[in-house]
């Protein structure tokens, strides 16, 4: 069985997928670069919002709740 990307946001075990460019981050370096500075800045100003203790509570919940099986409805 092969664990992806989406299987692993769908388990709540990574906060987002980040998009390669066409052919893949190792073909075009500069795009990926820009790409991954976007998705920085952007979580950076989302992050800076919430209190550096709320940051830390929510991280904590979020490994504690790793391995956790959950039923769905």
């Amino acid at each position: 069985m092969k664990l992806t990307a989406t299987d692993m946001l769908a388990n709540k075990l990574i906060d987002g997928i980040v998009k390669e460019p066409l052919g893949g981050a190792h073909t075009n370096h500069d795009e990926m670069f820009k790409i991954l500075k976007d998705e920085i800045l952007k979580h950076l100003e989302k992050l800076t919002k919430v209190e550096p203790d709320k940051l830390v509570e929510k991280r904590i919940k979020k490994f504690c709740s790793m391995g956790v099986v959950m039923e769905h409805e």
